[in-house]
């Protein structure tokens, strides 16, 4: 027999997995300890975690799944081969739809013109306080994509319009928006996509306590602090316009203790993203649920409530470590709405983070 951290680590399956599947009846161990509840797997069972690997990474159904396994070690293979050509037709049927789909929408923006190609053609010169500037962009950085084939995301936003500059980054997973005051400007909409190494170079400037001088002239921006500058071009991709994702219905906000939210995130149970992750590497989720109080708990494994939202733990970690606050506030939606977090003192800026369905 084999315990359940060697099952995991020779299948490739996490601890957390293997409990997941065994509640789910897909692969219940051989043998449970009555007394500690410890799980106990047989030999052949490492091999049929391993099949149950590849089959999930291919997007089978969990009750496909269990069919699978409950036919792959049977005389007859007829039952398992019938279900994996089902799943293989059902996935070449859904791609011949979405490529024909894809195929419509592009022929449809090429026919749109882009209203956002003016915006980047503006010049503008503003000075703002270095240390509002440098809390903006480390309310947002942690947000910026890093997927090479979207590079329009690869960066941050600066968005100045109305006497505001709001500073914005998103990887299509999460997005954050943060804002300071621009007095004295009132001139036309002006947006540019600073890339962000260059984003990071204008945060090493912003060490001091004066104003510092931002440029953006065409597809170029300048920082100056002092005798010290910072320049580069920026990218040449048009921003999505966060303002259509950043209008959410009304939900329940929460208040929580961030240095005990925290402690809860890391010590109580998670579960894995059975999905594959959101960032294509096996991340594990957080399930909150927030109570008619307005109290946030993170449910345990049993938990199958209806109202549960489950989100990316490392993203909203990451998230409370941008609100730079010891309170923050937490907007719950619809399982499958953002969850928003706010500052309590600073509506403007706030992060949104996209939830992940759970396949229970």
């Amino acid at each position: 027999m084999r315990s359940i951290g060697e099952t995991a680590r020779d299948s490739g399956l996490g601890v957390s997995a293997l409990r997941f599947y065994d509640r789910a009846g897909v692969l219940v161990p051989a043998r449970v300890d009555p007394v500690s509840g410890y799980r106990w797997y047989a030999p052949e069972q490492v091999e049929e975690a391993r099949v149950l690997v590849r089959l999930r990474r291919a997007g089978m159904p969990l009750a496909d799944v269990r069919l699978v396994l409950a036919g792959w070690s049977g005389a007859d293979r007829d039952l398992v081969r019938t279900l994996l050509e089902a799943h293989l037709r059902r996935l070449e049927q859904g791609l011949s739809e979405a490529r024909d789909e894809f195929s419509t929408l592009r022929a449809l923006l090429d026919h749109r013109e882009n209203p956002m190609t003016s915006l980047r053609t503006g010049t503008v010169r503003l000075s703002v306080p270095a240390p509002e500037l440098a809390a903006a962009l480390d309310a947002v950085r942690f947000a910026a994509g890093t997927d090479p084939a979207l590079p329009m995301l690869g960066g941050v936003l600066f968005d100045l319009e109305d006497g505001a500059l709001r500073v914005v980054a998103t990887d299509r997973y999460r997005l954050a928006v943060g804002r300071l005051d621009a007095a004295g400007y009132s001139g036309p909409r002006v947006q540019a996509v600073v890339p962000t190494p260059l984003v990071d170079a204008m945060r090493a400037l912003l060490t001091g306590r004066e104003d510092v001088r931002l440029t953006v002239d065409g597809g170029r921006v300048t920082l100056e602090s002092g005798d010290r500058q910072t320049a580069g071009q920026c990218l040449a991709h048009d921003f999505p316009d966060y303002r259509r994702l950043v209008h959410l219905p009304s939900g329940c906000r929460a208040d929580v203790d961030v240095p005990a939210f925290r402690r809860s995130l890391e010590t109580r149970p998670f579960r894995p993203d059975e999905a594959g992750g959101q960032d294509g590497t096996g991340s594990v989720l957080s399930v909150l649920r927030v109570a008619d109080d307005g109290t946030v708990t993170v449910c345990d494994d049993g938990d199958e409530a209806p109202d549960r939202t489950a989100v990316n733990r490392a993203y909203l970690l990451h998230a409370l470590d941008a609100g730079a606050r010891d309170r923050l506030v937490l907007e719950f939606g619809a399982p499958t709405a953002p969850l928003v977090i706010r500052r309590p003192d600073d509506e403007d800026t706030f992060s949104l983070l996209m939830p992940v369905r759970l396949d229970s």
